[in-house]
C-alpha cells in the first residue's frame, strides 16, 4: 500500500478541522446538558393538569381511584408514571406510580379537583368542597382569602403572646430557678399565676383557629376535614387560562426565590441557600484576589529565575490539579480545629466549651475556597504579567518612574484583562465545589443567616447554606422522577444562572480593561 503523504499546509489543515469538529461536539454536548436541565428545571414551576385515574392495584387485585398528575413518560412508551396525593394520612410527599397502559382503565380531566399547597411544603390533590370558621358554618370557596386573613389576625396574636410576654416569663422564672428563688416567694407566684393566664389565653386561641376547617372530597368519594392554618393556598389548575398559568409559575418563581427549603430540601423554597452561595463567593473572590496578584506579581517581577522559583511555580500548578476534598480537610484541621479554638481561647474564653470560632461557618469556608482557587488566580495573573511588553517597562524606567510606581501604574493596568480571567476561572470552580463545604459549614438547614439586624450584623462564625449542597441533598432524599426532581434541576438551573452572571459580569469588566489600555 502507498503511504499518504500529506504537505506542512495540508496536515495544519487536517488538525485544525479535527479541532473544530471536537469543540463542536462539545459545546453540542454542553448546549444539550443545559437545554435539559432548563426543560427540567422549568417544569417545577409550570402548573400540571390534574387528571382522575383508575387503575389495577400491582396484583390487580381492586380498583383504585385517585387525583393524579401525570409528570413523566418512561423509556417504555407504554408506561406512565403519576404523582398524586390523596389521603390524609402521616405520608406528607407526593407518592409516585408507574403504570403500564393495559392497568389504566380510566384517565380524564378533572376540572373540579384543586391543587391544595400545605404549609409543611407537600400538595394534596382533592375536590374542595366548603370551608368553615368558629360559627361551624359552611362557608363557600370564594371566602377563602378573607377566612385566611382572619386566621392570619388570630396567628399573629397567638405568635405575639408567645413570643412576647410569655416569652418573657419563661426566663424570668428561668433565672429565679438559677438564683435559688423559693417557690412561694410572692413575686414567682405572681409571675407564675400570670403564666397560666396566658397559657389559658393562648389555648382559646388555639382552639379558636382549630374551628377554621376545609372540607375535602378524594376521587374515591372518601371525605376529610383539613385544618385551614395548614393550607397555604388552593389552585384550580384544570381551568387556568395560558395567562393564568404564566401567572402561577412567576408566583412559584418567587416563592422559590424567596421561602426556604421544606420536606428535606426537596420543595419550597431557596432563599437561605441562594443567600449563602453569593455571599460565601463574594467573600472567597475579596480574599483571594489581593493575595493572587500579589504572589504573581512577586514570582514575576521580583522573585530570581533560580530553580527555586521555578519549583514554587510547579507546585502552584500542581496544587491547582489536587482534589477539593483535599481543601476541605486541611481547612477543617488547620482553620477551624487549629486557628478557630486558638481565637476562642483567646477572646471568647467565657463561651467554652461551647465554641464560637472553633467550629465550621461562613468565614472558614470562603478563607479555604480562596485558597483552593488561589492557584488559578496566580497563573491567569502571572500570564497577564508576561504580556506586558518589556519596551513599556523600560520606558517608564527612562521617564524615572520606580519599580512600584512602574507596577502600579503601567504593568498592573495592561494585566488586568489576564487578572478578571483568573478572577472568572475562581469564581467558576469555587461556586461549584461542595465538598470541602461540607465539611467547613455548608449544611442542610441553617437557623439563621450569616447576615441580619442582629448586632454586629455579620455572622462570619455561622454555618450557612449553600445551593450546591442542597442539590446534593434534596437529590440524595428525592426517590421519584417527580415533582422533587424538577426541585433538584430547578436548584441546578438558578446555580448555573448565578455563576453565569458573576461571570457576565467579570468579563465585561475584563472586556472594558482591555479595550481601554489595548487603545491606549
Amino acid at each position: 500500500m502507498r503511504e499518504l503523504k500529506l504537505n506542512p499546509h495540508q496536515k495544519q489543515s487536517v488538525i485544525t478541522s479535527l479541532s473544530a469538529a471536537i469543540a463542536a461536539f462539545l459545546v453540542l454536548i454542553l448546549f444539550t446538558l443545559l437545554i435539559f436541565i432548563l426543560v427540567k428545571g422549568s417544569s417545577y414551576f409550570w402548573p400540571q393538569a390534574i387528571q382522575k385515574i383508575t387503575y389495577y392495584s400491582v396484583d390487580s387485585a381492586q380498583k383504585i381511584t385517585v387525583f393524579a398528575q401525570q409528570t413523566a413518560t418512561s423509556v417504555r412508551a407504554e408506561q406512565l408514571i403519576f404523582h398524586y396525593r390523596g389521603t390524609l394520612d402521616n405520608t406528607s410527599a407526593m407518592k409516585q406510580i408507574s403504570l403500564t397502559q393495559d392497568k389504566v382503565l380510566s384517565q380524564q380531566s378533572a376540572p373540579d379537583a384543586n391543587l391544595i399547597m400545605l404549609e409543611d411544603g407537600s400538595k394534596l390533590l382533592a375536590r374542595p368542597l366548603y370551608l368553615q370558621d368558629a360559627s361551624s358554618a359552611e362557608i363557600s370557596l370564594l371566602e377563602f382569602d378573607k377566612l385566611q386573613e382572619k386566621l392570619a389576625k388570630i396567628q399573629q396574636q397567638v405568635e405575639l403572646i408567645r413570643s412576647g410576654e410569655l416569652a418573657s416569663i419563661h426566663i424570668s422564672l428561668a433565672e429565679m430557678d438559677r438564683k435559688n428563688v423559693a417557690l412561694n416567694a410572692p413575686a414567682r407566684v405572681k409571675m407564675a399565676a400570670r403564666f397560666y393566664d396566658l397559657q389559658a389565653i393562648l389555648q382559646v386561641k388555639l382552639d379558636e383557629m382549630a374551628l377554621f376547617r376545609l372540607q375535602l372530597e378524594f376521587a374515591n368519594g372518601s371525605r376529610a376535614n383539613l385544618s385551614l392554618a395548614n393550607v397555604e393556598n388552593l389552585s384550580a389548575v384544570n381551568t387556568l387560562s395560558l395567562t393564568g398559568k404564566i401567572l402561577s409559575a412567576i408566583s412559584s418563581f418567587w416563592t422559590f426565590l424567596s421561602d426556604s427549603p421544606k420536606l428535606d430540601n426537596t420543595t419550597g423554597g431557596i432563599f437561605p441557600a441562594l443567600f449563602g452561595t453569593i455571599i460565601m463567593v463574594l467573600m472567597m473572590t475579596i480574599i483571594v484576589t489581593p493575595f493572587g496578584v500579589l504572589a504573581a506579581l512577586y514570582l514575576h517581577e521580583y522573585a530570581p529565575r533560580n530553580k527555586t522559583t521555578a519549583l514554587i511555580r510547579i507546585s502552584v500548578n500542581n496544587l491547582a490539579g489536587v482534589p477539593s476534598i483535599v481543601y476541605g480537610v486541611f481547612g477543617l484541621g488547620f482553620f477551624v480545629y487549629f486557628v478557630g479554638a486558638g481565637i476562642d481561647s483567646l477572646f471568647f474564653a467565657d463561651n467554652l466549651p461551647a465554641p464560637t470560632f472553633g467550629s465550621p461557618g461562613l468565614f472558614w469556608a470562603s478563607l479555604t475556597m480562596a485558597i483552593f482557587t488561589l492557584p488559578v488566580v496566580i497563573v491567569a495573573t502571572e500570564e497577564g504579567l508576561r504580556r506586558v511588553p518589556e519596551s513599556l517597562r523600560k520606558g517608564s524606567y527612562a521617564l524615572g518612574a520606580t519599580q512600584i510606581e512602574t507596577l502600579f501604574n503601567t504593568v498592573i493596568p495592561i494585566a488586568s484583562p489576564g487578572i478578571m480571567t483568573g478572577v472568572i476561572l475562581a469564581i467558576a470552580r469555587g461556586a461549584g465545589a461542595v465538598a470541602p463545604l461540607m465539611l467547613l459549614g455548608a449544611v442542610k438547614f441553617a437557623p439563621s443567616l450569616p447576615v441580619d439586624a442582629e448586632f454586629p450584623f455579620v455572622h462570619l462564625h455561622r454555618q450557612f447554606m449553600h445551593l450546591g449542597v442542597l442539590i446534593y441533598d434534596g437529590a440524595f432524599h428525592s426517590q421519584n422522577v417527580g415533582h422533587s426532581s424538577s426541585f433538584i434541576f430547578a436548584c441546578c438551573m438558578l446555580l448555573l444562572v448565578i455563576v453565569f452572571t458573576l461571570n457576565l459580569v467579570a468579563v465585561f469588566i475584563r472586556n472594558r480593561l482591555r479595550n481601554q489600555y489595548s487603545q491606549g
